[in-house]
């Protein structure tokens, strides 16, 4: 197959694509691009393959190129061949350890910073704001935090110690090591006792309920931990403990944010409301109108 031109080989992926809808930047030439990229020695996300000019390819990186199309069209992801992903304008390392982060988390974290940026605007006395990301994976939600505001601390912490690993070479990736502490642990187990209260808590829980996580397409099922997507049998297990736990570990009038699946916002939205611990509702939706991220604050202090 790489005996053939660029074009050619496009022309030729074309005709076996599968699309996959949480990543519509992996385009049949975007994948091609990175793949090239790939095998030429610079691992690149399909995001920044786009605008990057393609090198010739010697004997070896074509025969490396054609393994790693076969294993894309073979279900492989393609951030596991090329072990990097463009999130909200970071390149990042992923690898099979932590969930490939998708383009629909960026909501959840394009909603967090403003609200960040909006609590700093409010205090410009303050010397920092403090914000923690559960379930970090590969960093990428606490990583886009640190980089939108110089004056934003965060812990992070994951169940895997895989994942925190990688999310550590990621922060020392982008010189951000200084502003994020990482920790292993189940949730809000794992960040020191007691609590330091945060201004604002994320999360991109697992949210798929588990009989169906071994039902998902074969490039997730087969390649990515279930523990990311399993939450637990009707997909919100995770999520309740959030809304219930969160109080505890934010000053008064701080927000939780976590994203949910394409039609739970609805029923979530309820069981928040129904808490006492927070006063206010925000819920973001996609370009299709369906909510994929909730945010909720807690009850300011009495006179604020």
């Amino acid at each position: 197959m790489t005996k053939l031109g660029f074009d050619q080989l496009l022309d030729t992926l074309s005709e076996r694509w599968q699309a996959a809808p949480d990543k519509p930047e992996e385009t049949p030439e975007s994948t091609l691009r990175a793949l090239w990229l790939c095998a030429a020695g610079t691992p690149t996300s399909a995001a920044a393959a786009i605008g990057a000019a393609l090198p010739a390819l010697d004997s070896a990186a074509l025969d490396r190129l054609e393994a790693l199309l076969q294993q894309r069209l073979a279900g492989v992801p393609l951030g596991h061949l090329t072990g990097r992903q463009r999130f909200m304008g970071l390149e990042l390392a992923v690898s099979p350890a932590a969930l490939v982060p998708r383009i629909e988390t960026e909501l959840l974290g394009r909603h967090a910073t403003a609200l960040l940026a909006t609590m700093l605007d409010q205090s410009p006395a303050r010397e920092a704001l403090r914000a923690i990301d559960l379930c970090t994976g590969c960093g990428n939600l606490a990583l886009a935090l640190a980089t939108a505001n110089s004056r934003v601390q965060v812990d992070a912490a994951d169940l895997s110690g895989e994942a925190i690993d990688l999310a550590r070479h990621n922060a020392l990736a982008l010189g951000l090591a200084p502003r994020i502490r990482f920790f292993v642990g189940d949730l809000f187990a794992a960040l020191p006792s007691p609590p330091d209260r945060a201004d604002l808590i994320v999360c991109n829980p697992p949210y798929i309920p588990s009989a169906r996580v071994g039902a998902m397409r074969a490039d997730i099922a087969d390649h990515e931990p279930h523990a990311a997507f399993d939450g637990g049998p009707l997909g919100i297990s995770i999520i309740e403990r959030l809304m219930r736990e969160a109080p505890a570990h934010l000053v008064p009038g701080g927000w939780l944010g976590f994203e949910v699946g394409a039609g739970q916002a609805r029923g979530v939205r309820k069981r928040l409301e129904r808490l006492p611990s927070y006063d206010a509702i925000e819920e973001v939706a996609d370009a299709n109108g369906t909510g994929r991220a909730l945010f909720a604050r807690t009850r300011p202090a009495a006179g604020a």
